[in-house]
This record gives C-alpha cells, sequence and structure tokens, in this order.
C-alpha cells in the first residue's frame, strides 16, 4: 500500500547548520499494516511524515501509494489517499467553524471537486452515526464550534475526520503526546479500535516506548535518519523497554539519551 525507495532529504545544505535528515529510506507497508515508529529526538520520524504527506519534497527517491507514484504530487492532492493527525490538537480542523462544517470538508477530501461542502440532512444523520463511536456525546453538537472543544475532544475529532473516509494510508504524528494521561489513554484506545474497524494502512510515530510495543502489529526504530531496526508479528510481541534500549546500543555502539524517549 505504501512503498518508499531511496528517499533522502538534506536540509541547509552547503552550509554549516547542514544536516542529513533521512538517509536511503527504503521502507514498505502492507495493506492493513499497523507500524509504530520509535527514536530519539532528530531520528528523522517527523520529516518521514512530512515526506510521505507531501509537506517536504525529498532529494531524491520515489513514493507509491497502492501501487501509483505520488512523489511529485502537492501535499494538497496527496490529501486525497492520506489522513493525517497531528500532535497539537489545534492543528487538523478549523475552530471557528461547526463540528458539522468540519466533518463536511473531511467527507469532500477524497470525492469529486464537484461535490458541495453543505450539510444535508441524510450526511448530517451520517455524521451523528460516525460521532457516536467516539461515546464522547459529540453527536448532539453539531453545530457547536470546534474551537470550544476540550484538547481530547478536538483530537477525538481530529481523528475521526482523518479516517472515517478510510485512506490509503494514516499517518499519526505523535497524536497522543500533547494530552494529559487520561485523554492520551482515550485517544489510543479510539485509535486502536477505528484501525481494526477500516482495515486501515498506518503508520504512527510516538516517542513512548510502551505505547509503540502495545500498539500495531510492526515495530521501526529510526536514528539519525535512518531505520536501524524493523520487527514484527511474535518477534515484536515478545519485546521489551528494556530489549529495544539493549538493540539501540548493539547497533549504534551508544546508549539512547534517556531525555529523547518515554522509557516508561
Amino acid at each position: 500500500m505504501l512503498k518508499l525507495e531511496h528517499i533522502s532529504i538534506t536540509f541547509n545544505e552547503g552550509t554549516p547548520d547542514e544536516k542529513r535528515a533521512l538517509q536511503n529510506i527504503n521502507l514498505k507497508l502492507n495493506k492493513g499494516e499497523f507500524v509504530t515508529v520509535i527514536g530519539g529526538n532528530g531520528a528523522g520520524k517527523s520529516t518521514l511524515m512530512n515526506i510521505i504527506s507531501g509537506n517536504l519534497i525529498s532529494d531524491v527517491g520515489n513514493i507509491s501509494i497502492d501501487g501509483n507514484r505520488v512523489d511529485y504530487l502537492p501535499e494538497f492532492k496527496r490529501s486525497q489517499f492520506i489522513g493525517r493527525v497531528f500532535q497539537d490538537p489545534m492543528a487538523g480542523t478549523a475552530p471557528s467553524m461547526t463540528i458539522e462544517e468540519n466533518l463536511a470538508i473531511a467527507y469532500a477530501r477524497n470525492k469529486q471537486r464537484k461535490l458541495r461542502l453543505g450539510v444535508t440532512n441524510k450526511r448530517r444523520e451520517m455524521f451523528r452515526e460516525y460521532l457516536k463511536t467516539l461515546n464522547l456525546g459529540l453527536e448532539s453538537r453539531l453545530n457547536a464550534k470546534v474551537g470550544l472543544l476540550s484538547g481530547g475532544e478536538r483530537q477525538a475529532l481530529s481523528l475521526l475526520m482523518a479516517t472515517f473516509t478510510e485512506p490509503s494510508i494514516l499517518l499519526l504524528d505523535e497524536h497522543t503526546a500533547a494530552l494529559d494521561p487520561a485523554r492520551a489513554e482515550l485517544i489510543t484506545d479510539l485509535t486502536s479500535e477505528i484501525v481494526e474497524k477500516f482495515n486501515l494502512t498506518t503508520l504512527m510515530v510516538t516517542h513512548n516506548m510502551q505505547q509503540a510495543l502495545d500498539m500495531g502489529d510492526r515495530l521501526i526504530m529510526m536514528d539519525a535518519g535512518q531505520i536501524i531496526f524493523d520487527v514484527r508479528g511474535e518477534e515484536k510481541s515478545k519485546l521489551t523497554i528494556e530489549n529495544l534500549l539493549e538493540e539501540f546500543q548493539r547497533i549504534r555502539g551508544r546508549q539512547l539519551a534517556s531525555d529523547q524517549a518515554v522509557l516508561g
């Protein structure tokens, strides 16, 4: 479903601040695969997300989604295939618009451009049914401004907006990091339910090693713009945080700094 070949990008090339953000990344996700991405600060995790979404363009390499090349497409055209949830609950929604207006925009994302954004009674009822699955009571607040929602409610809405049109690829970029533990747990549970329900091909970046171990069926570890460890299935299910730290030290010859990841 997603294929990256020889992806590299360098920031500030030819200056004292030059940084090779991604180095020859090769990655393939099969349909329905749920991959968590772990790594320290500056490992290249968010850059990888931005390259896939089209927010950044790689210096070299190819990107394909469902067999079609997309690396030449701008971000707004890739959004027809990609749903994304950001770390900031304020991102990904329009705060001055109502819940139903935000859902109407998301609904039209992968439809023909001639589709009107207006909310019909039929569409409104469909939105209510989807909102009920969140168990937050938002189905009775369709005309509420999104900017008035709590951080957890807004992130839940962002998750629904990114997934209810069943995108080819779902990108989750530290999407629980800015929430308090209770709301983070809510969004984590919702994520697992929605990804399983729609069998979404998902790439989730996190600093939290335990979250990376608990979620998904495959885990990759990044460092200095490279994928250094890739594990899946039963082998992943047996891993612990200690195993990950040992693996990092074995591969890189140094310890992962304690301030670069949530270790417990």
